[in-house]
């Protein structure tokens, strides 16, 4: 990732924490805690993500992408076990859940590359 995509990444950052601040609706909310949780992991901050995340889910403990995606930053903060336990739950409650789909993109960009770096230009 370039420098400028990096800062679109930051300004991310507080487009979602202002809009979490405001006046959202459960839909609206819950994926501002995603948005924010996963923009947190890709710019290498895993404990905000981590934090943010687990926010998201004692909120929305039924939204699985976001037990999903934490499982991404369990993954990135070298605790393997917890996010493998984190995805199998998930799968194990509903396989064809319709939000988790929503997110197949992204997932499967991750699943290509779990270790890459979301910081630095591919070149």
């Amino acid at each position: 990732m370039g420098a400028g995509q990096h800062g679109l990444r930051g300004d991310a950052v507080e487009h979602y924490r202002a809009a979490i601040a405001g006046d959202l609706g459960d839909d609206e909310l819950r994926g501002a805690l995603l948005g924010l949780g996963s923009t947190y992991r890709a710019l290498g901050r895993d404990a905000e993500s981590d934090r943010t995340l687990r926010e998201g889910i004692e909120r929305f403990p039924d939204f699985r992408p976001l037990r999903v995606f934490h499982a991404l930053t369990a993954y990135s903060l070298g605790d393997a076990r917890e996010a493998v336990r984190e995805l199998i739950e998930a799968l194990l409650e509903s396989p064809a859940d319709p939000d988790i789909h929503r997110y197949r993109r992204a997932l499967a960009a991750y699943a290509e590359d779990l270790d890459r770096s979301w910081l630095v230009s591919d070149s």
